[in-house]
């Protein structure tokens, strides 16, 4: 990618953490039990407003009140998938953005399907490692995961969430060393990141629900701020990394960068993009 234009998305990154922080979007999490305290610190560090409301009950006051709507299927049980899908329904009712983290969906017929049926609902954005997001792709299941791990990487899925982006009408994104973002037409690469966050449960979760939150406050660019999302997590985990001694400080660290995150200060790790 030319300079001219690495720059310009890194702006439009920056721009989208800046916004976060200035308008507090709130960010209504069905998440996973292992995910919730990583998940709600990340949304806050960066100036979002997490609530982790999952009763269905409570749904139909709170969903429409919201500014996005972000669901994770990592601990999916036959209690909270009901309320998954009439959060899914209402956001979708009342335009509300919404991102689904559809986790292991290809390690039993039963969460397939779950993933399935959500997707069915229109989330605005689907973000998974590459074999979830080539399961989603193929509609199968039983080879292609490794639990909530992913056996491929995700140059592997690239064509896989392009047919899936094109199926759902969502912005997919695929996590990796590259993130790859595409709308099913253009494909970006987001490059920031360290090895270390793969050692510290819930980072794939957290950074989910950081793209609900920039995608809340540009809706109409869906593809921009997923990929703007990923490449500022990925920022804060370098930045992280150099004061880290091991997983459980990286943890510490990680939220405190995302925090801290300047774009003066930090320009000299711009976010890194590429077209594919």
């Amino acid at each position: 990618m030319e300079d001219e234009e690495q720059g310009e998305w890194a702006s439009k990154a920056w721009a989208h953490l800046s916004s976060v922080r200035s308008l507090t979007p709130l960010i209504q999490c069905i998440t996973n039990f292992v995910s919730m305290d990583l998940t709600a610190n990340t949304l806050l560090s960066a100036g979002a407003s997490p609530a982790m409301l999952h009763s269905a009950t409570e749904s139909p006051d709170f969903t429409p009140q919201v500014h996005a709507l972000y669901i994770n299927v990592g601990t999916l049980s036959d209690d909270w998938l009901p309320s998954m899908k009439v959060a899914a329904e209402l956001a979708s009712k009342f335009n509300k953005p919404w991102v689904l983290d559809p986790v292991a969906a290809g390690a039993s017929g039963f969460r397939l399907k779950a993933c399935l049926d959500l997707i069915s609902l229109r989330p605005s954005v689907i973000r998974g490692n590459a074999s979830e997001i080539i399961a989603l792709a193929n509609a199968s299941f039983g080879s292609s995961t490794k639990g909530v791990d992913s056996s491929h990487d995700s140059t592997d899925a690239v064509e896989a969430a392009k047919s899936l982006a094109n199926s759902s009408g969502a912005v997919v994104a695929v996590s990796g060393a590259v993130d790859f973002i595409t709308d099913g037409n253009r494909v970006v690469g987001a490059q920031n990141g360290v090895p270390m966050l793969q050692k510290i449960t819930a980072t794939g979760c957290a950074v989910t629900a950081l793209i609900a939150a920039f995608v809340a406050i540009d809706p109409s660019h869906a593809l921009e701020a997923t990929a703007s999302a990923l490449a500022v997590f990925g920022v804060a985990g370098e930045m992280g990394m150099e004061m880290a001694r091991g997983p459980a400080s990286m943890r510490m660290h990680l939220i405190d960068s995302l925090y801290g995150l300047d774009q003066t200060a930090s320009w000299t790790r711009l976010p890194k993009f590429r077209y594919i």
